[in-house]
């Protein structure tokens, strides 16, 4: 058995290259990454493409040259589809991608440091549960309060969903007569986290929006009551600050009145819009966050990260543990050895990547000063193009009370709709830039989202120049 184990010994070997070939290989990737920054101005935002490059390097008992790999990622994944690191980029909710998160991926893959329980590594932990508490005071939650960073809104809602149907005490027997409150506005992961969490049967109530898309919170109160004189079991309120479709905010501080003169679970999906909150002019938009009892935001939006993290911020840490909590017999060695906010306690996740630290080091190289110049310069390009594509003869939604706005042509003759979906695939077709649309009140919109870090003005210009030369 000894020389079966020194034979196999050897042959594994080869997952631990020396020196000079990690070199080699670090300098060919550092190199690809290099270019593709330097040349990203010249990258389409929008390539068409199916990506089947990808398959021409198959799995098998050898592996391909570093080289090979390369040219086969930039083929199949660097050149097909939407390019999210591209300024470009003006759809959906761009992410981010600023090169301090790479490195911070980088050492926390090479370190491999486990950051779910404190005894495994009290400084993950730390540099973790330290940029929650950061996030929670920019939010206004009082000492104590902490949460989880997530892999992005979906599962930061789901975390806070649970967390509240637990501490709320609704059984599988209450399902049916308890009530959530939300909009049409919401986003799409809140249902799923509400059927993912077993409450797909409850009574999901659509609170009517103001002409800004906003809930109506007069409307809100008044079905509050009406579930309560019913005898229904109102539990949960979920609002939103930055919506998907047009960036709206609730009117927070008098939703907050009703959850609480009503005993209500108020939780907050901020997963887009929260970090404009570091903008000094626009703090008044979120009056009444810090009521909240919980909340989903997303650094890999607003902070400009790579995709892959979310967070939730919850004040009542006990629901949280209440219902993420659970200790095996084989992790005895790690309850004894001290606790500081055990991530694992705190989420579905045991075993979850450091992905904390790609957020610490950007935050400890820049500060926040750029980050709030960058939140401020989107904000002001959304705003100029909500002034400028009106005097091309475009309709437009609400002005936008964050980076995301909604606009539409009108032509005389023919179909609306297929006119501005048109216009839609004649961006894509291009490609220098990209766009998404949505529907609203049954008709089709196109949206303007303005959050990557590299969406300059030349950027905005350049669509209002296209948008012109289609409707002239």
């Amino acid at each position: 058995m000894r020389d079966q184990i020194l034979k196999l010994q050897e042959a594994s070997a080869a997952l631990e290259p020396n020196a000079q070939t990690r070199a080699a290989w670090t300098g060919a990737v550092h190199k690809y990454a290099e270019e593709f920054i330097d040349q990203i101005d010249q990258l389409n935002a929008y390539d068409p493409g199916d990506g089947k490059e990808v398959l021409d390097l198959p799995f098998g008992e050898k592996g391909h040259a570093m080289e090979d790999i390369l040219q086969t990622l930039k083929k199949g994944m660097d050149r097909a589809g939407i390019n999210p690191a591209s300024g470009g980029h003006l759809g959906y909710i761009p992410g981010g991608g600023i090169y301090p998160s790479a490195l911070g991926d980088y050492l926390a893959a090479v370190t491999n440091r486990y950051a779910g329980i404190f005894f495994a590594n009290p400084g993950a932990v730390r540099i973790e549960n330290a940029l929650i508490r950061w996030m929670c005071d920019m939010i206004g939650y009082p000492e104590g309060s902490l949460g989880n960073l997530s892999s992005g809104g979906s599962i930061a809602n789901l975390i806070a969903i649970t967390a509240a149907r637990d501490w709320k005490e609704i059984k599988s027997r209450d399902v049916e007569n308890a009530v959530i409150y939300l909009t049409e506005q919401v986003h799409h992961c809140v249902h799923k986290a509400i059927r993912i969490a077993g409450l797909a049967e409850a009574q999901v109530r659509y609170i009517p929006m103001d002409n800004a898309f906003r809930m109506d919170a007069d409307l809100l109160k008044k079905q509050v009551a009406e579930d309560l004189t019913a005898g229904h079991r109102p539990f949960m309120i979920v609002a939103s600050a930055g919506t998907t479709d047009t960036g709206a905010i609730d009117p927070l501080d008098k939703i907050a009145d009703i959850a609480e003169a009503n005993d209500l679970w108020l939780h907050i999906d901020a997963a887009y819009g929260g970090f404009f909150m570091l903008l000094d002019d626009l703090k008044d938009c979120f009056r009444g966050i810090e009521r909240s009892d919980s909340l989903a935001i997303d650094p890999h939006k607003g902070l400009f990260l790579a995709y892959g993290l979310g967070a939730v911020l919850v004040k009542n840490v006990e629901a949280l543990q209440r219902t993420h909590f659970y200790r095996a017999s084989y992790m005895q060695d790690a309850a004894a050895n001290g606790y500081e906010g055990n991530p694992a306690d705190l989420s579905p996740e045991l075993t979850k990547h450091f992905r904390g630290l790609r957020m610490w080091m950007a935050l400890q190289l820049f500060g926040t000063e750029p980050f709030v110049a960058c939140l401020k310069e989107k904000h002001l390009l959304a705003r100029y193009f909500h002034q400028e594509i009106q005097k091309l003869g475009f309709e437009v939604g609400p002005s936008p009370d964050l980076s995301v706005l909604i606009y539409r042509y009108v032509p005389k003759d023919g179909d609306a709709d297929a006119f501005n979906q048109n216009l839609v695939e004649k961006i894509r077709e291009d490609g220098r830039l990209f766009v998404s649309s949505t529907t609203i009140h049954g008709q089709f919109w196109i949206r303007l989202a303005v959050l990557s870090f590299r969406t300059k003005l030349w950027h905005i210009d350049l669509l209002l120049e296209m948008l012109g030369e289609e409707v002239d």
